[in-house]
């Protein structure tokens, strides 16, 4: 297994750059449209924006967390590496991972249902960000503190 992983940091980092990229663009760039477009037209813009990400962020996800399980199992072979400073900072991104999950399913469910409106839209979107800013910084520094 241990061949694989490169190729499995790569698949894991694609999906990470996919995630965060569209996560990012949602709150920097479709947020600010609303100064600059009616209530109306951002209603459709967000919708189009749900709808394609709907098609492909899943799949996204799956692979992502798949990917990050492969990577935690071979860096710490199954859970040996907790109790070090490197793995508990690993422990903490996992967590972090997974809050994020939880989020994510949330918004799925509540767009499926129906009851995805504007403000919770943004709330969802700050809050995975932020989430996700996190992994990123201990996914960085934990290999160097």
């Amino acid at each position: 297994m241990a061949a694989w992983y490169p190729w499995i940091v790569l698949l894991h980092l694609s999906c990470v750059i996919v995630f965060v990229g569209a996560v990012a663009f949602e709150v920097l760039v479709v947020e600010s449209l609303h100064k600059h477009f009616d209530a109306a037209i951002m209603h459709r813009i967000e919708q189009a924006v749900i709808a394609q990400v709907r098609r492909f962020m899943p799949v996204v996800v799956i692979v992502l967390f798949v990917s990050g399980g492969l990577l935690f199992d071979i860096r710490c072979d199954g859970f040996g590496c907790v109790g070090s400073r490197f793995g508990n900072l690993l422990l903490l991104k996992v967590l972090l991972a997974f809050g994020v999950l939880g989020v994510f399913v949330n918004a799925m469910w509540a767009s499926r249902r129906g009851s995805m409106d504007v403000c919770r839209f943004r709330h969802t979107h700050r809050i995975v960000l932020v989430l996700m800013i996190g992994i990123v910084f201990l996914a960085k520094t934990m290999f160097y503190l």
